[in-house]
This record gives structure tokens, C-alpha cells and sequence, in this order.
């Protein structure tokens, strides 16, 4: 299997059509550019995510070219130090134009979710997210597969469905 990393897993977003959505359900993630803005915010001191304004900036293109960028995050309830930090940021990717969800574990039990985090574009493709032991992001695997497809197009429904606005979880 080949995974997507890097520009090629970049340029999905440059190219789909109409949608990109994006099911998250580890409760943590390790990207080496976000440890120093993490720890920042463990330490109550400021952030003026920087590291940040390039994934925002691609949203607002996108967004005002008509496109649109959701998520849904499964939590655990408590939140941990990550998922607090992540409700932090995701402001700013709401504010850019991106619909988040977050949806606590609890409520999703009995849905029908995959095993990954994945990416849905334009109900036509399917992007397996893969991650090391450590969290940290191994790549992309790109599907076609209609059953692949038909099983995450359900994800999405029934976690979309179920989750808070941010607005609203915050």
C-alpha cells in the first residue's frame, strides 16, 4: 500500500470540487510543527498561531470559492489536555470558514465508525488516515473502493447527525 504524504496528500485539497470532510477519532495527534504551540498552551502563555495561517488561509480560499470543509471530532469526555487545546484552535478554523462537530464518545457508541480517521471528498473518494504509535501522521491511503466510500458517506451521516456544532460545545 502506498500512502499519500506530504504534496501529494496537499494537493487533495487543491483539488476536489465541492466537499471535504474529515472524521477524527483519536483522541490525540503528534505533528513535530504544533509540540511547540501545544506546549505553549500548557504553559498559559500565548500563541499567536502562526504555524496555523497557512492551513486557515487555504480554508477561507476555499470556503469563498464555494467550496466546504467540515469535521466531526469524536471526544472523550473528560477532555484531555489535547482535545482542550483543540477546541482552542478549532476557533480559528471556524472562523476561517471550516464546520466543526465535536461528538463525545459516549454518543457515538453503536454508530457504525471505521477503525481511521479518514477524509471524504465530494462523496467520490476516500482518503484512510494512518498514523504511528506515537500519533504522528504516516500518510494517506486513497480509495475508490464504492464500499469504502458508501461505509464512510454513513460515518459521516450518522456522526454529523449526532454532534454539537462548535458554537454550541464550546
Amino acid at each position: 500500500m502506498e500512502l499519500l504524504r506530504a504534496d501529494a496528500f496537499e494537493a487533495l485539497f487543491r483539488t476536489f470540487g465541492r466537499t471535504a470532510f474529515r472524521l477524527e477519532l483519536r483522541d490525540t495527534y503528534y505533528e513535530p510543527a504544533e509540540s511547540g504551540p501545544f506546549r505553549l498552551f500548557l504553559d498559559g502563555l500565548h500563541d499567536d498561531f502562526a504555524w496555523h495561517e497557512p492551513w486557515l488561509a487555504g480554508v477561507r480560499e476555499l470556503t469563498a470559492a464555494g467550496k466546504r470543509m467540515s469535521r466531526v471530532r469524536v471526544v472523550t469526555v473528560p477532555h484531555g489536555d489535547y482535545t482542550r487545546w483543540g477546541l482552542a484552535v478549532a476557533s480559528l478554523n471556524a472562523g476561517a470558514g471550516e464546520d466543526i462537530r465535536w461528538l463525545p464518545r459516549e454518543l457515538a457508541t453503536g454508530l457504525d465508525l471505521p477503525g481511521d480517521d479518514f477524509w471524504l471528498f465530494d462523496d467520490q473518494y476516500v482518503v484512510r488516515m494512518h498514523f504511528d504509535s506515537e500519533g504522528r501522521f504516516a500518510g494517506g491511503e486513497l480509495t475508490r473502493d464504492p464500499a469504502e466510500i458508501d461505509s464512510c458517506r454513513r460515518a459521516q451521516r450518522e456522526s454529523w447527525n449526532l454532534a454539537i456544532p462548535h458554537g454550541e460545545y464550546r
